[in-house]
């Protein structure tokens, strides 16, 4: 389901890296910045250092907003998360940071006083409050503790959290020992056991021995409730309300607090779950779960006859209806979510939106239960919807670029929008759609001075004649008549879409400031264009979507004077690296140059070392060894022979999704062909690259190899 400077980081490039087996040296790094006030191209050093607004989450009168903002520390090479509030009924008011230090996830208490939030506490993150009245002026409501309080105590990390709907308890998540029967004091006794025992040997009896970017210790998300005392705190043992499932609450390794929900009246939990067995990596049977907030009996399925996911609980205010989404196709992560209504008297269910052929998600209901609110990519752009929940008539109400994230209050909705040439910042917008107004204005004085690249979207005749969307980026400081090199960006997932959003990983605007003009296609098996359109992919990821790429390729071409269709490169990441290294077999013949990023190079070996099987058995009808001809049929490795093209390869030692051999295979390949090639690896990165110094050195690679192979002179000789 479904998501920011001028220190020199230069890779010093060989004379001639077509055999280049040595390890280059790296410039050593500067940890100091120095933030470029004069007009100038937009680049990495830019995006690094941009405040990061997210989390929006309005008061319930609507007078406040609260949100996080990540900024860099980049002598510490991290991000700093911090919270701030918003007096919306105050114009021209600034943002209040709540406290000074790092936290996360604010939530308001029910009564508007207090915002809680996460923060650490030698080492451990406990739920904290704060009063905001003192903190903007208290005109509004009346003043509480000025000082931050931690309410909860546990040895363990909050993992998420969400308040009752009355604010006298608290659901609470942690990563416990399921043998554990209760006392988080337990887990942390195991954690700390293991920590000490010198034997370092880990033996596991089933998969996921490791997931996405971290090897398993054995513990579950399960979940909790505490109730707050007379003086607000909590007890240092919550009240487990998952016993006995075997499963993580939230999902690993992205999941939230959408993933579970109080009733109305407080009395019953809702959650949803996959449950382990054996089967989890090839499985994604989700169901939604109920049980008492008190824990006096254990949890029950509402879902069960569904083996495919079901998720994301929302129940309406009146407390008689629960509204979730559904796939209906087992072990296919992209398939369409629907929105589905569970009346809990009943137990019948329907689904609201049967005639919607898009795919929800981020879902919230308005106070009087008659429209839900849900965002879904829609033809290149993410807008939020409101959807009528007796008809299902689906209206949108805020439509260009993206909405990240909403929150509601009445007649008012708080968002954190963006688009391909902004980053995210907060609006406002009443409940209907009317009266858009951005409310915070980060980064504008960057952007103010950093040049960016214009862009537009098209739409050519794809595969079979279907129409297909792309769009191309106009190089910063564009001049007309003057033609750019280009950079052909192949987007990933592949059941994804490169949409008119911004993105702090592959960005359009870090190659448009290089002075590239950037071309992407959302071939066949993209999001937002209809579901069977997205699964069109599926079991031919070499052929219709390397059809729309020549074709788009072409139409680009034609319609746009200023490509250089002599100096392009292209590159991409995950499915994008996949496609990347199929094409270098079957496609070279226009490109000067590629970059492959984390992607896939042998279709057999990424079926048996990859974390998340159901992906690779539902792409290719199966797992490898009961159908071996559908993962030859696309395998980039059998056309090894065909390489011609130079080519950098980055992979991170920590990306278990696609494992490190199949990038380092791919560059033997390279280099016992004779390819000019190199290799950018990061031990410390998963699929993606996020700390700040990696980011800077990566595009300074990625550029530097871009500008190598489409100079002109260069492009001449090849």
């Amino acid at each position: 389901m479904k998501q920011a400077l001028t220190a020199l980081l230069l890779l010093a490039l060989v004379a001639s890296p077509a055999l280049a087996a040595d390890t280059d040296t790296v410039a050593p790094i500067d940890t100091t910045i120095t933030v470029d006030h004069a007009p100038h191209p937009f680049n990495v050093r830019d995006l690094v250092m941009m405040q990061r607004v997210s989390d929006p989450q309005l008061s319930a009168d609507g007078r406040y907003a609260a949100f996080g903002v990540r900024s860099t520390d980049y002598a510490a090479n991290k991000g700093v998360n911090a919270i701030y509030v918003l007096d919306l009924a105050q114009d021209g008011a600034k943002p209040v940071k709540l406290v000074n230090m790092v936290a996360s996830s604010p939530r308001w208490s029910p009564d508007g006083r207090s915002l809680y939030f996460l923060a650490p506490v030698q080492g451990v993150t406990q739920l904290w409050r704060r009063g905001v009245g003192d903190l903007l002026g208290g005109a509004h409501h009346a003043p509480m503790s000025i000082a931050p309080v931690q309410v909860s105590h546990g040895p363990l990390d909050i993992q998420d959290y969400k308040l009752a709907p009355d604010g006298k308890s608290v659901l609470l998540s942690y990563a416990v020992f399921t043998d554990c029967a209760g006392p988080l004091a337990c887990t942390k006794a195991k954690l700390d056991q293991r920590a000490a025992d010198k034997a370092t040997g880990t033996l596991y009896k089933k998969l996921f021995v490791r997931h996405w970017d971290t090897w398993s210790d054995g513990t579950r998300n399960q979940l909790y409730l505490g109730r707050f005392d007379a003086h607000g705190q909590l007890p240092a043992e919550p009240t487990l309300l998952t016993r006995g499932i075997d499963g993580d609450v939230p999902s690993k390794p992205f999941g939230d607090d959408s993933e579970f929900a109080y009733s109305p009246d407080g009395r019953t939990v809702y959650f949803d779950v996959r449950i382990a067995g054996h089967s989890e990596p090839w499985s994604t049977n989700f169901d939604i779960y109920k049980v008492p907030a008190d824990g006096s009996s254990a949890p029950v399925n509402l879902t069960a006859e569904n083996k495919a996911w079901d998720g994301w609980p929302v129940p309406s205010p009146d407390g008689r209806t629960l509204y979730y989404l559904a796939q209906k196709t087992p072990a296919f992560e992209s398939d369409r979510f629907a929105i589905m209504a569970l009346d809990l008297a009943t137990g019948a269910k329907r689904e609201i939106d049967p005639h919607w052929d898009r795919s929800p998600g981020g879902m919230g209901i308005s106070a009087d239960g008659k429209t839900l609110y849900v965002t879904a990519d829609d033809e290149g752009r993410h807008p939020l919807f409101a959807v009528d929940t007796a008809s299902g008539k689906v209206r949108q109400l805020v439509g260009d670029g993206e909405v990240d994230g909403y929150s509601l209050a009445g007649s008012r909705l708080l968002l954190a929008r963006n688009d391909l040439k902004r980053p995210t910042d907060l609006y406002t917008v009443d409940a209907d759609g009317k009266d858009l107004r951005q409310v915070t204005h980060y980064n504008a004085d960057l952007l103010r001075n950093a040049h960016e690249g214009d862009f537009e979207f098209f739409t050519f005749k794809g595969w079979n004649n279907e129409p297909v969307q792309g769009y191309v980026m106009k190089p910063a400081g564009y001049e007309p008549g003057k033609k750019y090199p280009v950079a052909f960006i192949i987007h990933g997932g592949p059941q994804g879409a490169m949409t008119n959003s911004w993105s702090y990983r592959w960005n359009p605007q870090t190659y448009a400031g290089q002075g590239f003009a950037v071309v992407t296609i959302n071939f066949h098996g993209s999001t937002g264009y209809g579901q069977a359109f997205t699964d069109s992919i599926s079991g031919d990821w070499g052929g219709k979507p390397l059809q729309d790429l020549k074709l788009g390729w072409q139409a680009a071409l034609a319609k746009y004077s200023f490509l250089d269709g002599n100096r392009a490169c292209a590159l991409g990441a995950s499915y994008g690296g996949y496609m990347t290294y199929w094409i270098a077999g079957v496609w070279s013949q226009p490109w000067k140059c590629f970059v492959d990023h984390d992607g896939v190079f042998d279709m057999r070996m990424m079926y048996y070392a990859t974390d998340e099987l159901w992906f690779e058995e539902h792409e290719n009808g199966g797992p490898q060894f009961e159908v071996p001809a559908n993962y030859e049929k696309f395998n980039p490795l059998a056309h090894v022979k065909d390489w011609r093209v130079p080519m950098l390869v980055v992979h991170s030692g920590h990306d278990f999704r696609i494992p490190l051999s199949q990038g380092l295979g791919a560059f033997t390949a390279l280099q016992r062909r004779g390819i000019p090639s190199e290799f950018l690896t990061f031990p410390d990165e998963s699929h993606f690259v996020l700390k700040p110094h990696n980011s800077v050195l990566w595009h300074d690679t990625v550029n530097a190899w871009l500008k190598q192979w489409t100079a002109p002179e260069a492009a001449a000789k090849q």
